[in-house]
């Protein structure tokens, strides 16, 4: 049986980025292989890409796959392209029909799309959240890296990760 994939989409991406952790974005799940298709590999930017691009070299756990969609999932991409930006497009079309697992924070955009076709999706704070309860980063450190990422422009709820996380599962 093929592994389980984590399809990343371009905003968590940013967002480790800026938060100075790319480096322990594929560490938070490492039972599961880390994707970044080819058309959000191309929305990413240097800096980030050169960040992303180090990461997949030196840990060898995230890896470019080329997004080539054919029947059913070109169809859907192209229909989702009417309405979202290419990359969450491809991530939505790519896990609808993979049963792999979208990356990607931008809810407004892919949660009601998620939710209706069955695909599971992680959030920037559903990374944090399990990188605390793994014990690979602090609730402290992880308050820092939202307050840092909304620092330099990007968006993220603000969380108290200790209502989430007892004291009993730190």
């Amino acid at each position: 049986m093929a592994k389980v994939e984590i399809v990343i989409d371009a905003d968590v991406l940013i967002h480790f980025s800026k938060g100075g952790c790319m480096s322990l974005l594929p560490e938070i799940f490492p039972e599961y292989a880390y994707v970044v298709l080819s058309v959000v590999y191309d929305e990413v930017k240097p800096p980030i890409r050169t960040q992303l691009d180090n990461t997949m070299s030196l840990l060898g756990k995230m890896t470019v796959r080329d997004f080539q969609p054919k029947g059913e999932m070109k169809r859907e991409y192209a229909m989702l392209k009417t309405k979202f930006g290419r990359g969450e497009s491809a991530c939505m079309a790519y896990c609808k029909f993979t049963n792999n697992v979208i990356g990607s924070s931008n809810l407004k955009d892919i949660s009601d799309y998620c939710e209706r076709n069955g695909v599971t999706y992680l959030t920037t704070i559903d990374f944090l959240y399990y990188a605390i309860r793994r014990g690979l980063m602090s609730v402290d450190e992880a308050q820092q890296f939202v307050v840092d990422v909304v620092a330099k422009g990007s968006k993220l709820p603000k969380v108290d990760f200790l209502t989430y996380v007892s004291p009993v599962q730190l």
